[in-house]
């Protein structure tokens, strides 16, 4: 096998995170979310993010005469809590969002997750609708350590889209990436 047809799978650390107001809808509105602030003005840049999981709830039937199965069937699916972690700097963004539901003058956000490939790429996009931000920590301190300062923020939200493939958004963002590249 030649190393031009290998199929490596992609590593994690290279992605991209951006959040727009849940009041924008359509695809339009998607691409807006993927393209303007990534690559013009970024909100933040993350070292962690977790919390891309789904899982199917069931329930058990224990039919009469059938002592060998328990039979499951589906219930509901929920969606796991993203974590976003970064090192804190002047930008108060994601703090001002939290902060802002506590005083009740902000609006939930959808988000796209950006997986890139090795050459900067877009890979896999995840979607997320409605978020929510449910807990902020700030970044712990210690002055016998020389860390990055990091503050995290957890999401609730509404359901994950797998957005990949060529024909999705990953290829939408993978020709924008181009067109804006030519403008630096």
């Amino acid at each position: 096998m030649s190393l031009a047809t290998r199929n490596d799978p992609t590593l994690a650390y290279n992605f991209r995170i951006n959040l727009l107001d849940s009041t924008s809808s359509g695809a339009a509105a998607v691409t807006s979310i993927a393209l303007t602030p990534l690559f013009v003005n970024p909100l933040a840049g993350f070292s962690e993010c977790t919390g891309l999981e789904m899982t199917l709830e069931t329930e058990d039937y224990e039919e009469g005469g059938n002592n060998g199965t328990v039979l499951k069937f589906p219930k509901r699916a929920k969606w796991g809590e993203i974590t976003l972690k970064k090192g804190i700097t002047k930008k108060t963004d994601l703090f001002d969002w939290y902060y802002g539901f506590t005083q009740g003058v902000t609006k939930r956000k959808d988000g796209v997750i950006i997986l890139m490939n090795e050459k900067h790429e877009p890979h896999t996009v995840w979607k997320f609708r409605r978020g929510l931000p449910i807990k902020y920590v700030a970044p712990q301190l210690n002055a016998q350590q020389n860390n990055v300062a990091i503050e995290t923020l957890t999401i609730a939200h509404e359901g994950i889209t797998l957005m990949g493939g060529a024909s999705g958004l990953a290829g939408a963002v993978r020709g924008a990436v181009q067109a804006i590249g030519s403008l630096f």
